[in-house]
């Protein structure tokens, strides 16, 4: 193997691996802290071995045994491996090798539910999670949150203390616990899955990788939990991932709904989702994203976005905000309405959305609003509006858009 072909792979795994090495290691390691430092110096490790001596056959198994020595020699170094080796004796019993099966065999999920865990601020459970698991940084949490970066950072020291200090269990919790974490998990994997669906920042709109984790670990919960929640956000993210690659164009950039290619969609998806609405349906409990995967139904059984079912889709917003009185519903009615009643109507319901000032720094909401005013002919209105949303959005594909509209309306003008 060549060195740029080690250094490929070895670019690949950290992308698309190092969540899950982490997990693991903090299993074995028994601290957040420690394992953030073994996984660096497991790659590190890797940058030196790979190139030499070839990509391992199970390069997952390789990091975490590299991270796990590296630590245990640093320890024997610093005289205390003795000490914390009986510690965690006591704490978690033997550890078995991380390539080997258990009952539940995926540290992420484990990770997951230690995160968030019901003596942890419900703001802290869902930052840590996306930080340590996601792989999402700092900054890319604080725009999801629409909050300043100091304030998530804090929020995650904040939860490991607690973690620490209360000997949190780094475990999957009994059924009668479960209750208490499901909603923080479920959330915490939809942003996951929203990350990589419409990224924050970097060079392309989607992130497949993220995607294909957040229904990975979707699945586990489901096979886990069994329930209509579950079941829904599963639904919801499959219906999400079938239209993906038709987001964007060859060169990359942004494709609207309705140009979208529908033929592409991948209908295998859709089907799988569809039937999982229909079982969580039957248990008559409907939570947020299982009326959030309705409403992605119909998109996906419409021909085209003249012939979508608006009226339906307005009419479950209306009970989703009952439910989940979150601006961003709000807003996503807002456009709904604007399609289903004409943008006048739209327009009315994006201004009160903003008027309420949570949204104030959402490039979305002001680009809403642009498309309204460029669907009523005020196209001043529109240029000022598509110029607020260009200021709050750092993704390319999305500056791009915004500023191929923002020229139309001004040669328009």
């Amino acid at each position: 193997m060549t060195r740029l072909a080690a250094r490929l792979a070895l670019e690949e795994s950290y992308r698309s691996e190092s969540g899950r090495v982490r997990a693991t290691l903090v299993r074995v390691l028994g601290s957040f802290e420690v394992a953030e430092e073994a996984l660096h110096e497991a790659f590190a490790a890797a940058a030196e071995q790979w190139p030499r001596d070839g990509v391992p056959a199970n390069p997952v198994a390789w990091l975490v045994s590299a991270g796990r020595f590296k630590t245990i020699d640093r320890w024997r170094r610093e005289a205390r491996l003795e000490s914390v080796l009986s510690e965690l004796a006591e704490q978690r019993g033997l550890v078995p090798e991380p390539d080997l099966p258990e009952p539940i065999a995926d540290d992420e999920l484990r990770l997951i539910f230690t995160c968030c865990h019901p003596a942890l601020a419900p703001d802290a459970r869902i930052a840590m999670t996306l930080r340590e698991l996601g792989g999402l940084t700092t900054e890319e949490i604080a725009r999801a949150y629409l909050v300043p970066a100091p304030t998530i950072a804090q929020r995650i020291v904040r939860a490991k203390a607690r973690i620490r200090e209360d000997s949190i269990p780094y475990e999957v919790p009994s059924p009668a616990a479960l209750p208490a974490r499901l909603e923080s998990v479920l959330q915490v994997i939809y942003l996951i899955f929203n990350e990589g669906y419409a990224a924050t920042a970097g060079p392309t709109l989607t992130r497949g990788d993220l995607c294909a984790e957040a229904i990975r670990l979707a699945r586990l919960v489901v096979e886990l939990v069994h329930e209509p929640e579950a079941e829904g956000l599963l639904a919801l993210l499959l219906l999400h991932e079938a239209r993906r690659v038709t987001r964007v164009d060859a060169a990359g950039d942004l494709v609207l709904l309705e140009d979208q290619d529908r033929a592409r969609w991948d209908r295998a998806a859709i089907a799988e989702a569809r039937g999982g609405i229909e079982r969580a349906l039957t248990a008559k409990r409907v939570g947020p994203f299982l009326l959030q995967a309705a409403i992605a139904e119909l998109h996906t059984q419409a021909p085209s976005v003249a012939d979508t079912d608006w009226t339906q889709i307005v009419a479950l917003y209306d009970v989703l905000l009952r439910i989940d009185r979150s601006p961003i519903v709000a807003l996503n009615r807002a456009v709904a309405l604007g399609m289903r009643d004409g943008p006048e109507a739209g327009l009315e319901a994006v201004d009160s959305v903003l008027g309420g000032g949570a949204l104030e720094r959402y490039s979305f909401a002001h680009a809403a609003r642009a498309d309204m005013q460029r669907r009523l002919g005020r196209l001043e209105e529109a240029r000022v509006s598509y110029r607020s949303a260009l200021e709050l959005t750092r993704q390319p594909a999305e500056r791009r858009f915004l500023e191929t509209r923002l020229a139309q309306v001004g040669h328009s003008g």
